[in-house]
């Protein structure tokens, strides 16, 4: 009886021990969540560094200016010039790429995933951003059917 109890009391304690490790998980598992503006290849940085204006105004992705930025969002966003700092500053939404700058297509199916600067496009004056070349490609398929699907995702996503 006493080895019944033992090993009882033991199990006890491994159960009691994981729940512990558990409740104080918890906290660390909600902060898990992706951020709502895609900061990857520098930390803290929107969209891998590039303008978001300039892809509009110039029709190709440009490497922002690290002394050229604006906070926006919990995250600091780079430009080629003053010029279109202010753009963006005075309308970010316009500018801002779709789903925080993450992966458009990804958002569609349901996740997120980084972006690569040279695969984009602007869709009714709204700038998407993708993986890569490839799955820009996979994406320019279905573009109306892709927006809709990630539109229901987001923000969703991120969690």
């Amino acid at each position: 009886m006493q080895s019944i109890l033992r090993v009882s009391e033991s199990r006890f304690w491994r159960v009691l021990a994981a729940a512990f490790v558990l409740a104080c998980a918890l906290p660390f598992a909600a902060s898990a969540a992706s951020p709502e503006i895609f900061t990857g290849s520098i930390k803290g940085v929107a969209i891998n560094g590039y303008d978001p204006v300039a892809y509009f105004t110039e029709k190709k992705p440009v490497a922002g200016k690290a002394d050229i930025t604006y906070s926006w969002k919990g995250a600091t966003w780079r430009f080629a010039s003053a010029q279109n700092r202010d753009t963006f500053k005075a309308n970010p939404e316009k500018y801002a790429p779709q789903y925080g700058g993450y992966c458009a297509y990804a958002v569609a199916k349901g996740s997120t995933a980084k972006t690569e600067p040279e695969a984009w496009s602007i869709v009714a004056d709204k700038l998407y951003l993708n993986y890569s070349k490839g799955v820009q490609r996979t994406w320019e398929k279905d573009i109306p059917g892709y927006i809709k699907a990630a539109d229901r995702n987001w923000p969703g996503v991120l969690q």
